[in-house]
């Protein structure tokens, strides 16, 4: 759990300056699930810059609470959390000050929003939050007042959350409730889990991940490897300290993620999944007639595939509808049985496909028509399917046939302003994984909207 913060103070001397304003979001890496705003008296004069800045004055903070009346407030909405702030040092020395002038020792783990953007958003001109969340796209009301840099904070916060491909906030986050003490049964775990698409993270006692995966419902997949008999499953139940999670909205997000970050991570039990996870391909072959046959066969990375499959049985399922949809012969696919009719006069309707009954350059272009639509070769594109909640949008990045990776928005000039959306972007590897999960989420999936440019 996360307190993420913001103070206005009056300015003035170091570790002199008094709180004007405090907006507190408890952040549970997902949605806000509390939160504490409110006006501070400071009872000093607030400095005529500071009034210029923020807009707080002495006469609006006559009558609000002074610190002392709302440090329990404070401490309750902190409690097992770690600070998250942009200039954590200032935010977090500021809270200390005002607790030690009540004889209180105030002790949390922070986390600095601008050491974070350093390390994750590399390069960029300025880490200020006003100039930070503009060069992201991040909407930001409020400037300069304690709730509207916290909650530009928030959605700062979570896009680094997202970012952090290695997983460090996180582990930090699970080795701060180990030292705590908190040992949650496996009931628990499951209890706390979403019944939702995306990635889940399985930690061991020392806060490794031991085992990452994906699910249209993480609640209920959970909870098969929680109760199944399998060697894997065993051993998972024997190590597993906790589970944390990441909503993606998006199926093809979660498939993306869940084949990056294994082959990042490496986790103990995804050990077969490490390697590529497709190992079955469509090649195209060109036979003695002149006629382009489609072939299934054991992936060859020195041959150049159409696609691929993660079993035979996938592929043949799917060659089956590619044989329906773009009017090929079994003949030509290899699913020909010369036991049973073809598969046009299955259906006592011949096209003229079978058995050489149209001419190789007639047949063979209803063959490239296939192989241009499951190819994004060459093409720049942004995929746009679900996102996490129904104000937000996920998108995949394609340029020149390279998957570049992914991002969330909220609104579309994000994704329209391509210095914008590179910066939003969460990059990826281009691999032969991830161009097959991409080629095989378009085929079969309904509703995604594809933007060419």
């Amino acid at each position: 759990m996360y307190a993420i913060l913001d103070i206005e103070t009056t300015g003035g001397q170091f570790n002199e300056e008094g709180i004007t304003e405090i907006a507190i979001y408890k952040f549970d890496g997902h949605e806000v699930v509390d939160q504490f705003i409110s006006l501070v008296n400071p009872e000093i004069p607030i400095q005529p810059f500071v009034v210029k800045l923020t807009g707080i004055n002495n006469a609006m903070l006559r009558s609000a609470p002074k610190f002392y009346e709302v440090a329990k407030r404070i401490i309750e909405i902190t409690d097992g959390c770690i600070i998250v702030a942009h200039n954590a040092s200032f935010d977090y020395r500021i809270l200390q000050t005002e607790f030690k002038r009540l004889g209180f020792d105030f002790q949390k783990e922070t986390l600095c929003t601008v050491e974070l953007s350093k390390k994750i958003i590399p390069d960029l001109p300025s880490y200020s939050l006003g100039k930070l969340v503009r060069t992201l796209g991040i909407p930001m009301a409020d400037r300069h007042r304690a709730s509207g840099d916290a909650m530009a904070t928030v959605k700062l916060f979570k896009m680094l959350l997202a970012k952090d491909t290695e997983k460090e906030i996180i582990r930090s986050l699970i080795k701060k409730e180990i030292k705590s003490g908190m040992s949650p049964k496996l009931l628990d775990i499951v209890e706390s889990l979403p019944n939702r698409v995306g990635i889940y993270y399985i930690h061991n006692e020392k806060g490794e991940l031991i085992y990452i995966g994906k699910s249209k419902n993480i609640k209920k997949r959970i909870n098969q490897h929680f109760t199944g008999t399998t060697n894997k499953s065993k051993k998972i139940q024997l190590e597993v300290y906790a589970v944390t999670y990441e909503e993606t909205g998006s199926e093809l997000i979660a498939l993306l993620k869940e084949s990056e970050e294994i082959k990042i991570n490496k986790p103990r039990y995804n050990r077969a999944q490490r390697k590529s996870i497709f190992q079955w391909a469509l090649y195209d072959v060109l036979d003695d007639q002149g006629y382009l046959n489609l072939k299934l066969m054991k992936a060859d990375g020195r041959k150049k595939e159409i696609t691929s499959f993660t079993t035979l049985q996938e592929g043949k399922n799917a060659l089956y509808r590619i044989t329906d949809q773009y009017h090929l012969c079994q003949k030509y696919t290899g699913l020909y049985d010369t036991q049973k009719e073809c598969f046009q006069y299955k259906i006592k309707e011949c096209d003229g496909a079978c058995i050489g009954k149209v001419t190789p350059d007639e047949y063979n272009s209803r063959v490239e028509h296939f192989m241009d639509n499951s190819s994004f070769e060459h093409l720049n594109m942004v995929v746009i399917d679900k996102g996490r909640n129904v104000n937000e949008r996920s998108a995949v990045l394609i340029e020149n046939g390279i998957y570049k990776g992914y991002c969330f928005y909220d609104l579309n000039y994000q994704i329209n302003t391509m210095d914008i959306l590179r910066n939003i972007l969460i990059p990826m590897q281009n691999n032969r994984d991830t161009r097959t999960i991409i080629q095989s989420y378009i085929r079969k999936t309904k509703g995604i909207k594809i933007v060419k440019f």
